[in-house]
């Protein structure tokens, strides 16, 4: 079933991008970080324009966040000392990497510098995850015991203005996640993702957080950095497209509540090397599509020069005429389906608890 994205102009099959969202969401569920590195490049393989593929995923993270954010409230494992001062810093970095994506987009490179990022980041995360879960592998199959350093020390924890952060029972720098903070803020408004496979393993091995409280802390801050990454290239550019935000959101929601699930019942070691694999052989395919592929968008782009229907005329007239309205609507709507979806799984989840005690 195509669909017509009346923002970005051209149409998409919504059964891919619903299957392609969920798969995702259960990568992302089970691995516990942003899918937007790998949905991002889908959307560009599909024939979404790279600047919306990047614009309408960090929405669908907003959504996605909110979510997770919600149900980590719930349980209360949210560190919101420490959340808000990586926000800080990440507020900043969005701001640098917005000025970054309109100095490329007005000289017309953005496209190549979005496929290029993506091209360098997942060969080189894809290469450090292969390398550890294969350590992994091999450390279960020898059952070695690996003796590591409780406290490796970098120059960042040398820095001044310390202060305690009670929930996580830490004495920090205030400056430690205010960088870290800024690196996932110019990388997400580049490239429409959450940042999270930077962040928690930043909050877990250099700001050294309970593994309990990253989760949701990384997910409370992806909000605010989306929500800064969506308004921004909403009013800019008025990429955000509410139809396509609606598939990512409904399929990436669904995807990632099947992963959590997944994840409480299997061993992750294998999966991580399957997911590494995976994101190197997407960064490859982004390689190919960007150096020997340039032809096909073109003609994409041709062939979707289709006559707007109701809807699309209305998204596309409410986008050009009230773009500060239609960038706080993006971002409530997004928020909107995020919480809903939260609490429908918290109902469902009360519900088969009733269940099962009526029933024992």
């Amino acid at each position: 079933m195509e669909v017509f994205l009346p923002i970005a102009q051209v149409s998409i099959s919504a059964i891919e991008i619903l299957l392609l969202s969920g798969i995702v969401g259960v990568l992302s569920g089970l691995f516990g970080v942003g899918g937007g590195f790998l949905m991002t490049p889908f959307l560009i393989f599909l024939g979404v324009p790279p600047a919306y593929a990047v614009a309408n995923e960090a929405n669908n993270i907003l959504a996605t966040s909110v979510s997770g954010s919600t149900t980590h409230y719930l349980k209360n494992t949210l560190d919101y000392k420490m959340g808000f001062m990586i926000v800080i810093g990440g507020s900043i970095g969005t701001l640098l990497g917005i000025y970054t994506f309109s100095y490329f987009k007005g000289i017309g490179k953005i496209d190549t510098v979005i496929s290029l990022a993506y091209m360098y980041i997942l060969a080189i995360i894809g290469t450090l995850m292969l390398v550890e879960s294969l350590g992994e592998i091999d450390n279960s199959r020898k059952n070695a015991l690996i003796k590591k350093k409780l406290h490796v020390h970098y120059w960042i924890h040398g820095l001044p203005f310390r202060m305690r952060f009670p929930k996580s029972k830490l004495y920090e720098s205030i400056f430690t996640p205010i960088i870290i903070g800024l690196m996932v803020g110019f990388i997400a408004a580049i490239m429409g993702i959450g940042g999270a496979f930077i962040l928690v393993p930043a909050m877990i091995y250099i700001i050294k957080m309970p593994t309990k409280l990253v989760p949701g802390t990384s997910l409370f801050v992806t909000i605010f950095v989306s929500v800064i990454v969506t308004f921004l290239h909403a009013f800019n550019y008025g990429s955000i497209d509410l139809v396509l935000v609606f598939l990512l959101v409904v399929g990436s929601i669904i995807g990632v509540q099947s992963g959590q699930k997944l994840g409480e019942k299997i061993n992750s070691s294998g999966l991580k090397a399957l997911l590494a694999i995976l994101l190197l052989a997407v960064g490859i395919a982004i390689a190919y599509d960007t150096f020997f592929v340039e032809h096909v968008e073109k003609e994409i782009n041709q062939i979707t020069n289709n006559e707007l229907n109701a809807l699309s005329m209305l998204v596309q007239k409410f986008s050009k005429e009230m773009p500060i309205v239609y960038s706080l609507f993006s971002i409530f709507f997004a928020v909107g389906l995020g919480i809903g979806a939260a609490f429908i799984r918290r109902f469902i989840s009360d519900l088969r608890k009733k269940h099962f005690s009526k029933a024992s």
